[in-house]
């Protein structure tokens, strides 16, 4: 499989697929074009999370208010468990493409 190949057309709501799915790991392929966390949501996860922006750009934002990571193609970021946070942005005219690493 080619993590750019199936993009669907339409897009209503963001496409999450699992890759591989162990005890130990799981890696997510996860489709946006202009989709974010609601405002009263959080992703609030037992595991860390690595992400890599593979095309596309997106912003996630901290609870903390603190910090919003800007994260454009190449650019990845590890998310502690716990650590609570949102996707504040993604292009709205243009698929953002995730690659989501979950680990324990």
């Amino acid at each position: 499989m080619n993590l750019f190949d199936n993009i669907p057309a339409e897009l209503p709501e963001e496409v999450f697929e699992d890759i591989v799915d162990t005890p130990s790991v799981r890696i997510e392929r996860i489709i946006s074009k202009g989709h974010t966390t609601p405002t009263n949501e959080w992703y609030d996860q037992d595991e860390h999370e690595w992400v890599v922006v593979l095309k596309g750009e997106a912003r996630i934002i901290f609870e903390d208010g603190c910090r919003e990571v800007y994260l454009k193609e190449g650019d990845h970021l590890n998310i502690l468990a716990h650590q609570r946070h949102q996707v504040s942005w993604t292009r709205p005219d243009q698929e953002t493409i995730w690659l989501a690493v979950f680990y324990r």
